[in-house]
């Protein structure tokens, strides 16, 4: 089934995230994961894509594994690494599993900073995967702009790019403060970008999780948020409730305000991913 198709019925509908291993004799611990976290039946799943393309064929297999359990993946791809030869390749692959849905990522640049010459943006991938298949077509949001952004505007005219190039609908970077997200939908509907937006949430399980957080994207953290850190932040099993807790309250906060679409990015943690779902069984029922 396409996500557009899914999101258009406008009803609270939940997702979860997993990404595949860098090396081979990781992967049946994470296509277990993978398995066991769609088992809770959300509306879709998606499968994140390696730096490079370097885990492409764990991709397309993971994504397979949870097509055969009966939902719908989401297959990232990036193209910022990638010749056109290697992305077309991948396109194959997806129409020959049945996978239907693309999320188009520019992707990060390499630590080595080797970038191939074929793509330079995320429009230009979505305009290739528009051109090769009958795709449903994601891509990326920054609700508090991109770190290489110049600014917010600029960032919302490269979203309106990749709208423009064919992409049916966005999925938010992370956020902790709901306020920013409502903040964006605003200026970018203001801006005609009218297709559906699902918000991005990340249950924050460790203290550890923040540095990194931090690092990526910049992510305003709350006061309130940064409290439940520093009070639980060195007790493992308290901090790992008190973040479900708070990605929960998000979620009913969002819902509750009309964003239907949410995207837990799930860390390849099925006991995560559960109780989130359990959380919310009345709410997304």
């Amino acid at each position: 089934m396409k996500i557009k198709e899914i999101l258009a019925k406008k009803e609270p509908m939940l997702s979860f995230e997993v990404f595949p291993p860098k090396t081979g004799d990781h992967y049946e611990t994470v296509e277990k994961a993978a398995v066991e976290i769609s088992r809770l039946k959300p509306a879709f799943m998606s499968v994140t894509y390696g730096a490079g393309g370097g885990t492409s064929q764990y991709t397309v297999d993971i994504a397979s594994a949870v097509q055969a359990q009966g939902v719908t993946p989401l297959a990232h791809l990036t193209c910022v690494s990638s010749t056109r030869e290697k992305v077309r390749s991948v396109l194959e692959e997806l129409k020959r599993r049945k996978i239907e849905n693309v999320l188009a990522l520019r992707g990060d640049i390499p630590q080595d900073g080797k970038v191939e010459k074929d793509y330079r943006y995320a429009s230009e991938l979505i305009g290739e995967i528009r051109k090769n298949g009958d795709f449903c077509i994601g891509a990326a949001c920054y609700p508090e702009g991109h770190v290489e952004s110049a600014n917010k505007e600029a960032d919302i005219h490269y979203l309106k790019e990749k709208v423009e190039a064919g992409c049916d609908f966005v999925t938010t970077q992370m956020f902790f403060d709901n306020n920013i997200l409502y903040n964006y939908l605003y200026r970018i509907r203001e801006a005609g970008v009218t297709v559906p937006v699902v918000a991005g949430i990340m249950p924050v399980t460790s203290a550890a999780q923040i540095g990194r957080i931090c690092r990526m994207s910049g992510t305003y953290l709350p006061s309130r948020f940064k409290a439940i850190v520093d009070r639980f932040g060195q007790n493992p099993a308290a901090m790992k409730q008190a973040g479900i807790a708070y990605a929960t309250e998000q979620i009913i906060d969002l819902v509750a305000n009309g964003v239907n679409g949410i995207h837990v990015y799930s860390m390849n943690k099925p006991d995560v991913a559960a109780r989130i779902r359990e959380n919310l069984s009345e709410i997304l029922r």
